[in-house]
């Protein structure tokens, strides 16, 4: 009920005062100069008389042309939060499509998401945490582990000082350096045709490789024998073995009863991130007698040194694909060197003295006769840990136990051309392409993964702008032939034989089916996450014996991909990545 006596027009005009929360504002082209214009803005109500009319005037002063008047800055606000709101609909839109299309897909066909290894275990491994937003974040958005995640700055893990690890861990343990010496030497009984498969030629040696490792590498080689020492047989995170039963070299293929072994891990007994000695491999840092030698290739700048033959290429490119040959085939030389007839006879081989050092870590040297004047000669590097690399200061990558080899690939006596692996790719070059100490071509180990390249310098792979790249120098120079085990490998009949070089070596090792280091770990594990499928943890890697040895071409990769051999080091070019190398990688 209004109040008596109040005109409507006027109770009108006092209501509009009242709520009008901003003047309207005239015409612009009404407005008259600020002269004639009051200094504040004035409101008239008038009634007429004999009416119930009012009029409500509303002014205000004119701006300057160049001030942006209430109206506009308003008006402006309104327009971008409206962007903000159509941005915010499109993310959210865009993310509830990713999340409905994703679960529909994976409903429909799981196996499409299978990428790695790993990813064969996904249901149990996201139901591992016991968080449920992580599980649900991790099937949806693929950010799986955040609460664990940790920057990669500084160096990788700690040493508990509650541990109190030894200064030497050969304390108490030595019992597994004997593993070496574990092997059947039947040298005696051997006849001159058995001889004869176990002898490496002179050459292999003459042109085995040097490795520079870096020189702020973490986690150095490593001596297989003393790697499963410390770790225990487990099928799906399970022990098959009790601890104090340490596995062996000479018995290590016995676990292939436990589904033909395939999915069992050689698992670490101590928790990797407080880096136990045996892990990091510091006493197997190469250790040089007297002095230096000056390397002769000190100054390479990537040149050729010598004129790279194209005319008996095709005789050992592919091994499925030889033209006929009419000329008759060079003589292999079948005799041992003086110095390998000096350590068959209970001495040490005093290598070429090429500055070089020793590593307490033994190299491995595997060498196949594939006929037609064809020597594949396999050196493979074993480190106990692999340092997974860094995308933006995320880490991912890491594995216990870690791989890697160099492949030189001999015609007639001679070499011709080399691998060198790198993650599940590498690449392939010309001997005379390849720097050199003397004779003797020279490797780059990159720091952590170990990758291997033909040239000192930063190596980007996989992605591009360089986010994901590995690092070589020239620190320590590693001379794998000063201690080393070989043998050789018949593949047809699936036989490895320990060379007369070293008769005593163990061959069980190599028949291990498993995985020489941890299962990736569980997402419930503190130490575990992954971030667009990558995990910061992965499997342990497969042994040699599933490393492709029966390939045709000098390149690891299948044998009907192609296989480029550089005859010059091109640097900042991404090695290729192969979708299928075999099981082993």
């Amino acid at each position: 009920m209004r109040p008596s006596g109040l005109p409507p027009a006027l109770l009108l005009c006092v209501v509009l005062v009242l709520v009008v929360a901003r003047p309207t504002l005239l015409d612009p082209t009404e407005c008259a100069t600020a002269a004639t214009l009051p200094a504040e803005p004035s409101i008239d109500c008038s009634a007429s008389t004999g009416t119930t009319t009012a009029e409500l005037v509303v002014r205000e002063p004119c701006a300057a042309a160049s001030r942006p008047t209430d109206l506009t800055v308003y008006v402006n606000s309104l327009q971008q939060m409206a962007r903000k709101v159509k941005t915010t609909i499109a993310v959210l839109a865009s993310l509830i499509a990713y999340v409905s299309i994703n679960s529909v897909a994976r409903a429909l066909n799981p196996t499409a998401f299978i990428w790695y290894e790993e990813d064969r275990d996904d249901p149990s491994w996201i139901a591992s945490s016991g968080s449920w937003l992580d599980r649900k974040a991790c099937r949806w958005l693929s950010l799986c582990g955040v609460a664990h995640f940790h920057p990669a700055d500084g160096p990788f893990g700690h040493r508990d000082p509650a541990t109190g690890w030894p200064a030497s861990n050969d304390t108490g343990s030595p019992s597994w350096r004997a593993f070496w010496t574990s092997g059947a030497n039947q040298s005696r009984a051997w006849d001159a045709e058995e001889r004869a498969r176990r002898q490496i030629p002179d050459y292999v040696f003459d042109y085995a490789p040097l490795v520079h490792l870096y020189s702020g590498e973490q986690f150095w080689p490593g001596d297989i024998a003393e790697h499963v020492y410390h770790t225990t047989p487990t099928l799906n995170y399970t022990p098959i073995q009790a601890k104090w039963d340490h596995p062996t070299l000479s018995n290590l293929d016995t676990l292939n009863q436990w589904e033909k072994g395939r999915y069992v891990f050689l698992t670490s007994n101590d928790d990797v991130q407080t880096r136990p000695p045996w892990l990091e491999g510091e006493k197997n840092i190469p250790q040089t007698e007297g002095e230096d030698v000056e390397e002769l290739w000190a100054d390479w700048d990537d040149r050729v040194d010598d004129e790279v033959s194209e005319d008996d290429r095709a005789q050992w490119f592919d091994l499925d694909h030889r033209p006929e040959n009419t000329e008759d085939q060079q003589p292999l030389p079948g005799h041992i060197i003086e110095e390998l007839r000096k350590r068959y006879g209970g001495e040490e081989i005093h290598a070429q003295a090429v500055g070089g050092g020793r590593s307490d870590a033994p190299a491995i040297l595997l060498v196949m006769d594939k006929g037609n004047g064809i020597v594949d000669a396999f050196w493979f590097y074993f480190y106990s840990f692999n340092l997974g690399n860094t995308v933006v200061n995320v880490r991912f990558g890491n594995h216990v136990g870690d791989w890697e080899h160099c492949l030189v690939r001999f015609y007639n006596g001679k070499p011709k051309a080399l691998f060198f692996s790198a993650h599940s790719a590498g690449e392939a070059y010309s001997y005379e392409a390849v720097e050199k100490i003397g004779q003797r071509p020279v490797i780059y180990s990159a720091e952590g993964s170990h990758a291997m390249y033909a040239s000192a310098g930063v190596h980007e792979y996989v992605l591009p702008w360089g986010l994901l790249h590995d690092v070589t120098d020239r620190g320590p120079l590693w001379d794998p032939l000063l201690n080393s085990h070989s043998y050789t490998y018949d593949f047809d009949n699936d036989t490895l034989r320990a060379s007369a070089v070293s008769p005593s070596s163990p061959t069980e090792w190599f028949y291990y089916r498993g995985h020489w280091g941890d299962k990736f770990y569980p997402l419930g594990d503190s130490r575990q996450y992954r971030f667009a499928g990558q995990y910061h943890f992965v499997n342990g890697p497969l042994g040699p014996r599933f490393k492709h040895l029966n390939r045709k071409k000098v390149c690891q990769g299948p044998d009907k991909a192609p296989c480029v051999i550089r005859d010059w080091i091109q640097q900042g070019e991404r090695a290729p990545r192969w979708k299928s190398v075999g099981p082993g990688e």
